[in-house]
């Protein structure tokens, strides 16, 4: 196979696919250890929302340091902090996993940006989308399998099986880690580039004044938003739901992301243009995957399990679109910075989801909180809109 199907890209999606296997354990197991232990669902979202927006903060010197010392050297000594991290879950209570949150949050900043931009830069333009896909596809695989095992480790009321899989995930992650390759990536040398464009608060600045930057960061937010009100809240809000099963709603999720982007990777526009109607309908999908997860608490399962379909298909076509598009209309000389800001606001958006949404559920309830993401799913569909195809050739 050649191009984003290669055996060296091959064996990068899969150290991607173990790495992100904790979480899809984690995202079971603390919300109901919170709830077992009477926090509420603010101090829920809290401890949930600690991982990702730690990793927004740190996404952006990710790519530069990743742009000045290469991709491998910085994926190797994430992997070792990670590895603590995992541990630290297995010997600690509710105050523990808040660092061990923390501590994760910087190895994956630094993680997805290592794999993401070395990607990037190692495939041509015609195959950039399927290389993104990929690794996208590779980081959610671990959710179709992942709830499953955690509530049976919850379940069965012994969370030594818990703590097993944690050591087992760090040093297996480690191993397929420090033995991966990334020869053709690094013989592009980025560091030789020392001029790396604005400083890191101009760059910032960029979010604002770079209208494709503006556009992509704002309906990546807001999706995420909705993505991690779910992640957060779903463990809890399907014992709600008769018939409802939150570790068949995270599998069904997950599965429909993993089957969505392998089957429609090629249908994901990489030429550089704006695809007005594909956005449009994507956002679509995602404000009624929402209000199906709304109103199933009168609907029922049928409605519960529908949403996760949906949110998967949603999920599964908007990252890899975006930061596709980005990566022609973004400028050359600091492209590295800038998609590290858009992933950041992609990160900050599902911690949002539980910082936010939870003391909304608990002011209300999780039907209305998740009414009010579909709303915010609705305006991203006029915010999407774009009069005429915007094609840019910053390279």
């Amino acid at each position: 196979m050649r191009g984003a199907l290669s055996w060296p890209f091959l064996r990068l999606y899969m150290l991607t696919l173990f790495y992100f296997s904790a979480n899809s354990i984690l995202n079971v197991i603390i919300p109901l250890k919170g709830e077992s232990l009477g926090a509420t669902n603010t101090t829920i979202g809290i401890i949930m929302g600690a991982y990702l927006f730690t990793t927004m903060l740190f996404r952006p010197w990710a790519g530069q340091i990743i742009h000045k010392h290469g991709p491998i050297k910085v994926l190797r000594t994430i992997l070792v902090i990670n590895g603590l991290a995992l541990i630290l879950y297995s010997i600690t209570g509710l105050g523990g996993y808040f660092v061990a949150r923390m501590l994760q949050g910087v190895c994956t900043a630094f993680f997805s940006m290592a794999l993401q931009m070395g990607i990037i830069d190692a495939l041509p333009d015609k195959d950039r989308s399927q290389g993104i896909s990929m690794y996208s596809l590779c980081a959610y695989m671990p959710g179709i399998i992942g709830p499953l095992l955690a509530l049976g480790m919850w379940q069965a009321g012994n969370m030594n099986y818990f703590t097993a899989a944690m050591i087992a995930i760090a040093i297996l992650t480690g191993v397929v880690g420090y033995s991966a390759k990334m020869d053709k990536i690094e013989a592009d040398p980025v560091s030789g580039q020392t001029g790396q464009g604005a400083t890191m608060l101009q760059s910032f600045g960029q979010l604002v004044k770079n209208p494709h930057l503006f556009k992509c960061s704002v309906l990546m937010l807001t999706a995420s938003l909705v993505s991690g009100a779910v992640t957060t809240f779903i463990p809890l809000y399907a014992a709600q739901i008769e018939g409802g099963n939150a570790a068949v709603y995270l599998m069904l999720q997950a599965g429909a992301v993993v089957v969505a982007r392998f089957v429609l990777r090629k249908k994901i526009p990489s030429d550089g243009k704006w695809h007005t109607s594909f956005m449009m309908g994507t956002m679509l999908i995602l404000a009624i995957a929402a209000q199906s997860v709304s109103f199933s608490i009168a609907g029922g399962a049928a409605y519960f399990y529908a949403g996760a379909l949906l949110m998967g298909v949603a999920q599964a076509l908007l990252y890899p679109t975006l930061t596709t598009y980005l990566s022609f209309v973004l400028p050359q000389v600091n492209r590295n910075v800038l998609i590290g800001l858009f992933i950041a606001m992609a990160d900050l958006g599902v911690s949002l989801g539980g910082v936010v949404m939870g003391p909304i559920a608990d002011l209300s309830s999780y039907s209305i909180m998740y009414m009010i993401c579909a709303i915010l799913g609705v305006s991203m569909i006029f915010f999407a809109y774009e009069r005429r195809k915007i094609f840019v050739g910053s390279r």
